[in-house]
């Protein structure tokens, strides 16, 4: 699953790009864009007997391992659900920095993103290890969804049925346990790591509770644990207490016929003698018996909370704290009402002052400080190929104020500042899977030097040692974990601690001494190793948890993030090595809720575990045939049959569609039938996006029944009203170059297109035609051009509406091949966004103006027209408008099983514009005023929200007052 920040972008960039569906004469929209890389990759396969593996030339060690860790996995993996899927493709990506995987079937596929996350939640596992296992999972859970009703559907849909039959399915059941298989079928999936569930704990514990309504779909005042949390706990709960294979038997009945309200939660019922509701109520109840049970035999040290933090009600985070002197820490601030940003702390007057508002930041889980700066990775996106995503460090001078761009083109995941400021150590894994420890020039980045790594030996959270000549970084290596001391000048590494599967993380060098996060005593605590002797010590015994300790420069005090219901909090305690608590050296950590439980119940846990842990012997002999793989010859793929779109008013299309698994060729060909006019079409789309410019084309052939009034003035409407029969062809085909140019906390894009449009009629006998229609002897030969830009700020959970940026839409419409009817249209629109009166106002100007001539053919709108009127198509159109975005309330809101609602919003506005035109259309101005009122709300305890409201309109020259429903949208 994509990082918040991504699905936002992809939120913007489809926004962004929908200026191109502007139709010229209400034709056939473009295909999306898709994700892809760039066409210089040369692509081999590695077939398997029930897996083909894609990957790009130079990963072929890493894509044998895979292989035969897909074929492993193939048996234990799905046991527990009762199936044995279909052989599937994998796609390796390897020219991106995003640490992530999905399993989908549109088309059915899989894709792995091979740069592993540096954050705790890999715990001691192979990154591509862990990704085999949890998306495996999801493999065998859509494959369950071919019993039942889906045998039937299969058949009719293709893979689209398993979308149909899995739309009653709640999002926490699918990452829920999926979670629970990795945790049960490997050492340390994230059941087994305490940071990943920490909110539910804090919200538990700290009396923050909730009902299943709140905790299945979310909340923009509370902090609600994801998808991944909720169900691993939901769905973890039902295995030990009904048995290994409960899903398999809910999901058996759940399939027979899953179209009707609450059918999962019925197969539930009938399975377990649960609903949801009481299975969320009964999980629950356990764990908190559990946590509270852990809370009893906690011996806590003391802290005091920094002043200044945020104290409202509103969940907000400060983390990653570092000292920038001895009265001032650094630290990462986010939350539901903030992008991320950086602020200094007052540990002496308890003020908070912004430094910087990140970009895409790469969730380091960790900052760095030295001579005066701080460090941090960044995500720079590729301008076309979205695929290829860099990661590349931004150096901000406290002193100045000024943020440099080093270490272009490069795939830094984490970076430390040499105490000095001069140097830098930053981990990278290239596009063969090979990690390495660099030291770079913190001015310039330049490569000074990259510290060997015969073993390939995984490295995370590197920091310098304060004389700035050793590193201290966790390795992660086949057996486990340990902190490794190393010297860049001779290559040396010395282990600190011993090799085992504990879940060591943010190491801190002070003195002779290494702090680290640790998950030993089952909660995450700062630790310490003293680097000569190798004694251990627990530093802090915290409720909830502590992370990344930061030393004062003075030695006096320690800073490290708790914490808590309302969001982490930067706390200060005294740094006193004669208070910790000696402890011998971690070889495993407690495990969590359920996870012992779990690996007990899975009949393959005994084989895989001890080839997943390293501790049994891998057959490393053994090779799979590779050959190359060819993306034009795999060009075409079906996947989809049957209704391959969406019904549209009183139409619906039936076909096929397809699309490769590496995204670069769109088609799709149908037929589709308006139930008014009772007319049939065929249709056929195309749009290959394996070059930088995309190319597309849509053709239509099709009927129209429709009436005509011939009697402009329509005083005999009973004698002027006309029907007629005719055909039509309609051909687009053009050109579009789609870029992302975000680069900092503004989201960006511009989109550059070209159309050609040929229209034609067949059998027109009606004496007029529509303005918008060809003539029946002259068709339409038109392009139409267009060039979009978009900028705006980062949105927060709360925000309604973007608080800065713009956009601008540039449109030409034109007959320009002599023949045919002529028209000619330009049209200029630009937006401006600024911020409100409050936090999450936001105030939009927009302006925009429309020339034509239109005297054979008119073009559609380029401009926005005034709400709640009809267009009218004029000669010169000057318009605009002026909109204020506010939110009216935020809550929690059920109505019982059916409804849950999050936020009301309002958007007062008002319209202005002048028409002017040479014939029937004449003159007119508008000056309309409005309000829409949206609510943003959850049906049938689905995750993902709509919105939906209602507009009123007051024409204030007619004194007319229109009310309209607005339209569903999806809240991404």
């Amino acid at each position: 699953m994509f990082p918040s920040h991504f699905n936002q972008m992809r939120t913007f960039l489809l926004a962004a790009f929908a200026t191109l569906t502007f139709p010229m004469v209400g034709g056939a929209q473009s295909l999306p864009i898709l994700d892809q890389n760039p066409p210089s990759l040369h692509w081999q396969q590695v077939q398997t007997p029930h897996f083909r593996v894609l990957y790009p030339t130079g990963f072929e060690a890493a894509a044998q391992r895979t292989a035969q860790r897909l074929e492993q996995v193939h048996g234990p993996g799905a046991a527990t659900l009762g199936v044995k899927p279909r052989p599937i493709s994998v796609v390796l990506q390897t020219r991106t920095s995003v640490s992530n995987g999905f399993v989908t079937f549109l088309p059915r596929h899989a894709e792995f993103y091979a740069t592993p996350e540096q954050g705790m939640g890999l715990g001691t596992n192979d990154w591509l290890d862990q990704l085999v296992v949890h998306e495996y999972r999801h493999v065998g859970q859509f494959e369950k969804g071919r019993q039942g009703i889906g045998r039937l559907l299969g058949p009719l849909l293709g893979d689209g049925a398993l979308g149909v039959s899995a739309v009653g399915l709640p999002q926490w059941f699918f990452e829920g346990d999926a979670v629970g298989t990795e945790t049960a079928l490997t050492r340390s999936g994230r059941g087994r790591i305490p940071e990943f569930g920490v909110g539910m704990r804090a919200n538990r514990l700290g009396g923050l509770r909730y009902n299943y309504q709140k905790a299945a779909n979310g909340s923009l005042r509370d902090y609600v644990p994801d998808w991944y949390v909720l169900g691993y706990y939901l769905t973890s709960y039902a295995k030990t207490h009904y048995g290994a294979d409960v899903w398999d038997r809910v999901l058996t009945r759940y399939n027979r016929f899953p179209f009707y309200p609450f059918s999962f939660s019925n197969s539930l019922r009938r399975t377990t003698g649960l609903r949801v509701e009481q299975l969320y109520t009964r999980t629950m109840t356990n764990l908190d018996s559990t946590w509270q049970a852990q809370q009893r035999e906690l011996q806590l040290t003391e802290a005091r909370e920094l002043t200044g933090q945020y104290k409202g009600r509103v969940y907000t985070q400060y983390q990653c704290p570092q000292y920038v002197n001895d009265s001032t820490v650094v630290a990462l601030k986010t939350g539901l009402g903030d992008i991320a940003q950086l602020v200094l702390l007052s540990t002496k007057t308890g003020k908070e002052r912004k430094l910087h508002v990140l970009g895409p930041l790469n969730l380091p889980e960790m900052l760095s400080v030295g001579g005066g700066k701080v460090v941090w990775p960044e995500y720079r996106f590729d301008a076309r190929w979205r695929q290829r995503v860099y990661s590349e460090l931004k150096v901000l001078d406290l002193a100045t104020g000024q943020v440099a761009r080093i270490s272009r083109h490069h795939r830094y995941t984490a970076a430390s500042l040499s105490p000095d400021g001069t140097r830098l150590v930053a981990m990278e894994t290239d596009s063969s899977y090979h990690h390495a420890l660099s030291v770079l020039d913190a001015r310039t980045g330049a490569v000074l030097a990259t510290l060997p790594n015969p073993q390939n030996d995984f490295y995370q959270q590197p920091h310098w040692t304060p004389d700035g000549q050793r590193i201290v970084t966790v390795t992660l290596k086949p057996t486990g974990k340990t902190l490794e001391l190393l010297d860049p000048a001779t290559g040396a590494a010395r282990q600190l601690l011993p090799v085992a599967n504990v879940n060591v993380s943010n190491p801190q060098p002070w003195g002779e001494y290494v702090l680290y996060n640790s998950p030993q005593s089952g909660i995450d605590n700062v630790y310490a190793v003293h680097t000569s002797t190798g004694q251990t010590y627990q530093v802090t015994s915290r409720p909830l948890g502590a992370y990344h300790a930061a030393p004062a420069p003075d030695g006096q005090h320690l800073a490290f993030h708790d914490y808590r219901a309302t969001g982490a909090r930067v706390v200060e305690m005294p740094l006193t090595p004669a208070a910790w608590r000696a402890i011998p050296a971690a070889t495993t950590a407690t495990p969590g809720p359920y996870a012992t439980e779990l690996t007990a119940q899975e009949p393959g846990a005994a084989v895989l575990l001890p080839l997943l842990a390293g501790t049994a012997p891998a057959d490393t002999a053994r090779r799979y045939p590779t050959r190359p793989y060819s993306v034009l010859r795999n060009a075409f793929n079906v996947f989809g049959w049957g209704v391959v779109q969406n019904p549209n008013g009183n139409s619906v299309s039936l076909g096929v569609r397809s699309q490769d698994v590496l995204s670069t060729t769109q088609a799709i060909t149908g037929v589709t039938y308006d139930q008014t006019e009772r007319t049939g079409a065929v249709f056929g789309g195309f749009s290959y996006q394996g070059q930088y410019p995309v190319l597309d084309a849509d053709i239509t052939y099709g009927g129209r029944n429709a009436a005509r009034y011939i009697d402009r003035a329509r005083n005999q409407p009973l004698d002027s009203l006309r029907r007629d029969q005719w055909r039509y062809t309609r051909l687009t085909a053009g050109l579009r170059l789609p870029l992302t140019l975000t680069r900092s906390k503004y989201l960006e894009a511009l989109t550059l297109s070209s159309y050609y449009l040929h229209e034609r009629l067949y059998d027109y006998d009606l004496p007029r035609r529509l303005p918008t229609e060809p003539s029946p002897n002259r068709p339409v030969h038109a392009v139409q051009t267009t060039l979009s830009y978009a900028r705006q700020l980062r949105l927060s959970a709360r925000d309604v509406a973007p608080r800065w940026g713009g956009s601008l839409l540039l449109t030409s419409r034109l007959t320009p091949f002599g023949t045919g009817l002529e028209a000619r249209q330009w049209a200029g629109q630009g937006s401006l966004y600024l911020p409100g009166l409050a936090k999450h106002h936001a105030l939009r100007l927009r302006a925009g103006y429309q020339w034509q001539q239109q005297r054979q053919y008119q073009f559609a709108a380029a401009v926005s027209f005034p709400r709640g009127e009809g267009y009218v198509s004029f000669d010169r159109l000057r318009a605009a408008s002026l909109d204020y975005y506010l939110p009216l309330a935020y809550m929690h809101w059920s109505v019982g099983r059916w409804l849950y609602v999050q936020r009301i919003r309002a958007n007062g506005f008002l319209d202005v514009a002048q028409g002017r035109s040479v014939g029937i259309s004449g003159e007119r101005d508008y000056r309309n005023v409005g309000l829409d009122t949206s609510v943003l709300f959850n049906v049938l305890r689905l995750r993902t929200p709509l919105e939906a409201g209602v507009r009123v309109v007051l024409n204030t020259y007619t004194r007319n007052l229109i009310i309209e429903p607005l339209a569903f949208s999806i809240r991404l």
